[in-house]
């Protein structure tokens, strides 16, 4: 009777186990998407509705939309913050601490650094140990594309290691101050313990045409 009542108990467990992670990497992601899908939709209305002038930034809803090729994980919003609570929504964001992103709309040389879910809640870096060196890296915004190519990839290091985030990214290789862009997610997948970072550096900045045509890298 007691081996029974025991069998049963693993038997429901199981089924409890199984149930979370069905909530866990599937549904979580499913929520995820609808609530990027009407964000992204909110940007984009606003882009064509409100002349808000060159260069302009509103950091409301996004700030623009990330596409990576190699990812195969579709375009990407990308918000302020890497708040559990704003990542969740199946975005991305940007790096305010504890070292701020230079954003590529200011035109200023830095860092643009940025943090998504490996794994649930969208899932969108699911696929980062699918870039290699010279694949494309494309960002954008109200009225440019940004196009930067992989240079450097770091498949595991320390989650407090913030030498990552720097604004020369020296732990990449580089010396000298230019237009990055650092993507970083957890690894091993299924779990946070490490950090997966790749880096790129920008070479060509493209103006959005009216029918926004994506650059070469995109088509």
């Amino acid at each position: 009777m007691a081996v029974s009542v025991f069998g049963e108990l693993l038997i429901t467990a199981g089924l409890v186990l199984g149930l979370f992670v069905v909530y866990s990497l599937w549904w979580t992601n499913v929520v995820a998407d609808r609530v990027a899908d009407k964000q992204a939709d909110k940007v984009r209305d606003g882009w064509l509705q409100r002349d808000t002038g060159p260069g302009a930034l509103d950091t409301k809803n996004g700030i623009g939309f990330l596409h990576v090729p190699a990812m195969r994980n579709g375009e990407v919003l990308v918000e302020k913050g890497t708040s559990t609570k704003i990542l969740n929504d199946g975005v991305a964001g940007y790096y305010t601490d504890p070292v701020k992103a230079a954003l590529p709309t200011s035109g200023k040389e830095g860092n643009f650094t940025l943090a998504a879910h490996r794994d649930g809640h969208g899932a969108k870096f699911h696929n980062i140990d699918k870039l290699k060196k010279g694949d494309p890296i494309v960002f954008e915004s109200k009225d440019d594309w940004y196009v930067y190519k992989v240079y450097a990839v770091l498949p595991e290091t320390s989650k407090y290691n913030v030498k990552v985030l720097g604004q020369i990214p020296k732990e990449s290789g580089k010396k000298k101050a230019g237009h990055y862009i650092t993507l970083t997610t957890c690894t091993p997948v299924y779990t946070s313990r490490y950090r997966y970072v790749v880096w790129g550096e920008l070479v060509r900045t493209e103006k959005v045409d009216s029918e926004r045509t994506p650059p070469e890298e995109l088509r």
